[in-house]
């Protein structure tokens, strides 16, 4: 039996034939004969490929070979058979693969998997292969050169569609200097972003020698000094633009943060120039190094019967500008708006109000609250209803949506966990679903036209800015969206529903609020309830939390829960290191996420701690946003950081400087031995020196005549003598204290 199979890869050792890879593309049925391509590609130019000039050997096109050649060659050890492919990261799930990259492999794919159905053995003969392929290009209208490279790609990838996928990871300098332009090199700051003005330098050849010359000096020579510090000394030397003279010390004047380099440069820098263990070699000893810093290597009605048949679902971005519940003066844009209506009464059964553009996030949203218990949601924004008011907690049989969020892995999840099916209508037509597209028109014109804020038509120049009328917060907002959907459950007239004889016939009327009451008694059957923890599982996003010491962090905020209290998760965490959780939570609401358990069955609520309970209650994409103004605050000060943090260091360096010039010019009287011994004596005579400096006058001065010298104390006069006084007996402590001091004066 053979020991070879179809993409195998072969590489030859052997001194007569060159060095090279080679795949098995086919085997003959037989066994005699197998065809091999090399790994290695030589492109043909386009002269080349229309004059289909025959291959060298330094080109990989499909060769014949003998199995008895290669059996022994393996046996003469002239032939290795590889183990590992190096094309095996092509092998990707779909999921993994960006879609622009997928449309490009099968437009790719559809153009030459007909050659090869065709064509296979024929594209294996030197002979065949260039009258197939130039017949084909004819059919195809395509080129050669563009066929030959798709060819060989797919051939010496394994033979898989995904060989044919774009390698942009072959674009670009990977690991080459990059040349330095008057351009700002990486990705651009918040501020850049905001007010569209270069900040920063890139890192020239001057400023790399000013770097090694910093590094060199505060770094690598001195072990106390962290990398971060040894930072701030190179900016202050090497990048000053002079010195300023305050009390007699020499000040650097730095230029403004945007004209110095940054921390993460010089790490940068740093890491891709310096060999880290004989960095720290240099810093701590070797010693150190081995003990700390070594290597660890180890271990429409008639679609629906009833209420529930068919939800339609769509989303629209609300015409009316926001303002932040932080600061009311900050306008933060216009909302995105998620309905769910149940296509046989025409009840919103769940809706969505968020900053998220139109999304799965924002769908899922949706999805939970079409679930969710009503009478609850209302109360938390305020609202006071009753279960008959919107009776709408259910999952429906089918979904309806315009593709978009509704196509892919979520959708796919959506099914295969919830058993729900989703539709989605071909596209461009919207008319497939006109329930939900009707729905937001009756919104505009109900409530949103009319509120603070509201953009009613494209404004004209001159003319007054309608977003500087935002009042209205999210939370604000969703409220009053919650007003418009009860009333359009309970109070819109649908004198155009078409009722069929059984409605006519029990005088149903045609409100969405009787037509779902009486579904759920004549046609009911296909609304379904589920755990609600289940549902928020499949459906609220899955992110990692850390467990720190100070809780559970998650997008900056710190929480805690039971479970983790009970177990000592932050204690462990102080003396083992951070490490990460599954959680899922409501992107709504950021006082509660919560801990996937048990393989994802079971869910443990984790708690905002107090301390930011200044956040609870607001909006993730407030937070966030609160967040980043901070930071970009923090960034505008660096240059008043940075000028305050070379003033101290100077002022400190002079301090020493002096103190130790002092003590060169004192003359040394006593021995090493002597100086060390006299510690606590010299203690003793500082101590009084410093009490009687230092102590407080308290006594009135009488005028035009200086208080008494008491060497630091006050005189104060005794009172005049009525009797004789009380003399205490000496106390126990007093003795104490006086074997003490002649204890010490006896070893001094």
């Amino acid at each position: 039996m053979s020991s070879f199979c179809v993409n195998m890869l072969l590489e030859w050792l052997s001194d007569e034939v060159p060095r090279r890879v080679d795949r098995i593309l086919w085997i003959d049925p037989s066994g005699v004969d197998t065809v091999l391509i090399k790994l290695e590609t030589t492109t043909l130019s386009k002269s080349e490929a229309a004059n289909h000039r025959k291959p060298t050997v330094g080109e990989a096109l499909p060769k014949w070979h003998k199995i008895a050649d290669l059996e022994a060659a393996l046996l003469a050890s002239e032939l290795l058979i590889l183990e590992q492919d190096p094309y095996a990261a092509l092998l990707l799930p779909e999921e993994s693969i960006s879609s622009k990259h997928r449309e490009d492999r099968d437009k790719a794919w559809q153009l030459i998997k007909p050659l090869l159905e065709k064509e296979r053995e024929n594209l294996f003969e030197s002979q065949k292969r260039g009258a197939a392929i130039a017949k084909f290009c004819e059919q195809a209208g395509k080129t050669r050169r563009l066929i030959y490279r798709y060819l060989k790609r797919y051939w010496q990838g394994g033979q898989t569609p995904n060989t044919l996928l774009p390698l942009f990871h072959k674009c670009g300098g990977k690991g080459k200097e990059r040349q330095v332009s008057e351009k700002k090199r990486g990705r651009p700051r918040g501020r850049v972003r905001n007010q569209r003005t270069s900040i920063g330098i890139n890192v020239t050849a001057e400023v790399e020698e000013r770097f090694q010359r910093g590094f060199n000096a505060f770094y690598k020579q001195n072990k106390g000094k962290p990398l971060t510090r040894a930072f701030e000394f190179t900016r202050e030397n090497f990048f000053n633009v002079g010195y300023d003279l305050q009390d007699g010390v020499l000040i650097p004047v730095l230029p403004p943060a945007e004209e110095l380099p940054t921390l993460e440069q010089f790490r940068y820098w740093h890491k891709k120039h310096h060999n880290p263990t004989q960095s720290i070699i240099a810093r701590e000893g070797e010693r150190r190094f081995n003990l700390r810093h070594r290597a660890l290597l180890g271990d429409s009605t008639q679609m629906a019967f009833g209420p529930g048949k068919v939800f339609q679902i769509d989303a629209t971005v609300g015409d009316i500008y926001l303002v932040s519940s932080l600061d009311p003066t900050r306008i933060i844009g216009r909302p995105v708006i998620y309905d769910i209506m149940d296509v046989f009464s025409r009840m919103i059964v769940g809706i969505s109000v968020t900053l998220e553009g139109p999304s799965w996030l924002g769908a899922m949203l949706a999805l939970e609250n079409a679930h969710a218990d009503k009478v609850a949601f209302c109360q938390e924004y305020g609202v006071t209803i009753t279960e008959e008011q919107w009776p709408c907690h259910h999952l429906s049989e089918a979904y309806l949506a315009d593709r978009g969020e509704f196509e892919g892995y979520n959708a796919d999840n959506l099914t295969n966990s919830l058993n729900i099916r989703v539709d989605n209508t071909a596209p461009w037509r919207a008319d497939w679903k006109g329930i939900i597209e009707r729905n937001f028109r009756l919104s505009n014109d109900k409530l949103i036209h009319f509120l603070p804020g509201a953009v009613h038509r494209a404004r004209e120049r001159g003319e007054h800015d309608y977003r500087l009328d935002a009042c209205l917060t999210l939370r604000q907002f969703r409220k009053l969206m919650i007003y418009c959907v009860l009333h359009h459950n309970n109070e819109h007239r649908m004198d155009w529903y078409r009722m069929d004889e059984f409605m006519i016939g029990d005088h149903v009327e045609p409100y969405p609020i009787d037509l779902w009451k009486w579904g759920i008694q004549n046609r009911g059957g296909t609304l379904r309830r589920l755990d609600h923890n289940i549902v928020r599982l499949n459906l609220l996003p899955q992110e990692e939390a850390s467990v720190t010491p100070r809780g559970i962090i998650f997008r900056g905020l710190p929480y805690s829960c039971e479970l983790a209290l009970k177990e000592q998760w932050f204690v462990r965490a102080r003396e083992r290191g951070r490490w990460s959780k599954s959680i899922v939570f409501d992107p709504r609401l950021p006082d509660v996420i919560y801990l996937r358990l048990e393989g994802g069955r079971k869910m443990e609520p984790c708690y905002l701690l107090e301390q930011e309970h200044r956040f609870a209650g607001r909006d993730w994409e407030e937070i966030q946003d609160y967040f980043e103004v901070q930071k970009q605050g923090k960034e505008a000060s660096r240059t008043r950081e940075q000028q305050g943090q070379a003033k101290f260091h100077a002022l400190v360096d002079a301090t020493v400087k002096e103190a130790q010039e002092a003590k060169q010019e004192a003359p040394q009287k006593q021995s090493k031995r002597a100086r060390v011994q006299g510690i606590r004596g010299n203690r003793k005579k500082e101590r009084k020196l410093e009490q009687a400096k230092g102590a407080w006058q308290l006594a009135a001065e009488q005028p035009g005549k200086p208080p008494k010298e008491t060497g630091g104390l006050a005189h104060i006069e005794p009172a005049p003598e009525t009797g004789p006084a009380y003399v205490p007996p000496p106390k126990l402590i007093a003795k104490l204290r006086q074997l003490h001091e002649e204890r010490l004066n006896h070893e001094q």
